[in-house]
């Protein structure tokens, strides 16, 4: 089971740092194209489509659109959206670093992770950021230094989703925390549902009740 355990974790919801990751946006829809040809990423044990989904006993935190795990000994943060008041983001804070899991809308074709992860490289570097790419479990896996902070990001075509992960903590767990990404992306699993959306559009993340509960109070 890896890192993970099978006594459940009791996540707490709390608010986290900004995040480190960008959002893509763009005005084709995923619904429209046809092209089946093009192979998505294949591994034998995930991460899953919800119709797909193995009922393995591993905690998870159910996000609405992603499923996902948490380690013994993490923590859940949730980062609010100041403007909206709705969710921007919800990480798993883990001894290695902060991970980032997030679920979009792609095309039938697949291949949305080699076009996102050519374009935030491209970004990466403009900031200053040191920058490498390597091949991993799924494909394309990039490396980049941001002042103190090592990133790892991941990315997985699905059917009609793709699955981007992201750690991001200090240079010292760098060796590690591949790995510890690599472990949640797998077991995390993507419900994307049928309703047509544009194509890099985020899946929507919903709070667990009790989890949306404690930052009520706290907001209060």
């Amino acid at each position: 089971m890896g890192i993970f355990g099978r006594k459940r974790a009791k996540p707490s919801g709390r608010h986290a740092a900004p995040e480190v990751v960008e959002r893509p946006d763009s005005d084709d829809v995923d619904d429209t194209d046809e092209d089946m040809e093009s192979q998505l990423s294949e591994t034998s044990d995930g991460p899953f489509d919800l119709a797909d989904a193995p009922e393995d006993g591993i905690p998870r935190i159910d996000l609405g659109s992603v499923k996902v795990p948490v380690p013994d000994g993490s923590q859940v943060q949730v980062e609010m959206d100041p403007e909206s008041g709705g969710v921007r983001a919800v990480h798993v804070v883990t001894e290695q670093g902060q991970i980032t899991v997030s679920g979009y809308a792609a095309p039938r074709s697949g291949g949305l992770w080699k076009d996102v992860s050519t374009e935030l490289t491209e970004q990466l570097r403009a900031d200053g950021a040191k920058v490498s790419v390597g091949m991993g479990e799924w494909g394309l896996e990039l490396s980049a230094i941001v002042g103190d902070v090592a990133l790892r990001f991941v990315g997985v075509d699905g059917p009609r989703w793709m699955l981007r992960g992201v750690i991001a903590g200090p240079q010292s767990q760098a060796s590690q925390a591949p790995a510890v990404l690599r472990e949640i992306v797998r077991h995390t699993i993507v419900d994307r549902g049928d309703a047509p959306m544009p194509v890099r559009t985020p899946l929507t993340i919903t709070l667990p009740d009790a989890v949306a509960q404690h930052i009520a109070e706290q907001q209060s």
